[in-house]
């Protein structure tokens, strides 16, 4: 336990100024891993879809509803580099953020990116829970989710650190990015980004 509380003190240090941005598609645990990871780092945890919704003071449905995607993805990426600004962070980011490349320049500028990455069965099961997803409210979810992971999963390929999601007990895959980050070249030396 000791030994875990050195590695994630180290890792926090090194991170400097630079947060650690969790990108992935809806479902993957960005959220619920992201809150544990900032717990173990002793880092605060943000959400940029909660900061999007309180800056606009609307639901995200509503906001792809009342104004459309493109509209979201521009105030997306306005909201992620503002809070890049402010880290070491954890910041977990909305399924589509990653895709965009002005904020995956900024991401890659301001921190580290953690592909969380899952198979279709787990993300079903998750996203399934809540109906809160305005990408899948159609008729066939399932074939939704499998178009993204086709467009998507090479595009999150490109981050720093790639961590499978599956269903074992969240703090299993904390353990295993702080592992990764201790590895990750970036952090072998502190910055002050």
């Amino acid at each position: 336990m000791e030994q875990d509380r050195d590695i994630a003190d180290r890792v926090r240090q090194a991170l400097g100024r630079r947060s650690l941005v969790l990108v992935g598609l809806m479902g993957c645990g960005k959220s619920s891993i992201g809150k544990r990871l900032a717990a173990r780092l002793a880092l605060p945890f943000v959400d940029a879809d909660e900061e999007i919704e309180r800056v606009a003071q609307k639901s995200i449905s509503e906001i792809f509803a009342d104004h459309g995607e493109a509209f979201f993805r521009d105030r997306e990426s306005k909201v992620i580099a503002r809070l890049l600004g402010n880290g070491p962070q954890v910041l977990a980011t909305g399924g589509g953020a990653f895709i965009t490349p002005e904020t995956r320049a900024k991401i890659r500028e301001a921190g580290l990116s953690i592909w969380l990455r899952a198979e279709l069965p787990v993300l079903m099961r998750r996203v399934g829970k809540r109906d809160t997803r305005p990408l899948l409210k159609n008729s066939d979810p399932e074939q939704v989710m499998r178009n993204l992971m086709q467009a998507r999963y090479p595009i999150y390929a490109e981050a720093d650190i790639t961590v499978e999601s599956r269903d074992i007990p969240h703090d299993g895959i904390v353990a295993e990015i702080i592992a990764a980050l201790a590895r990750h070249p970036a952090l072998a030396q502190p910055t002050s980004i």
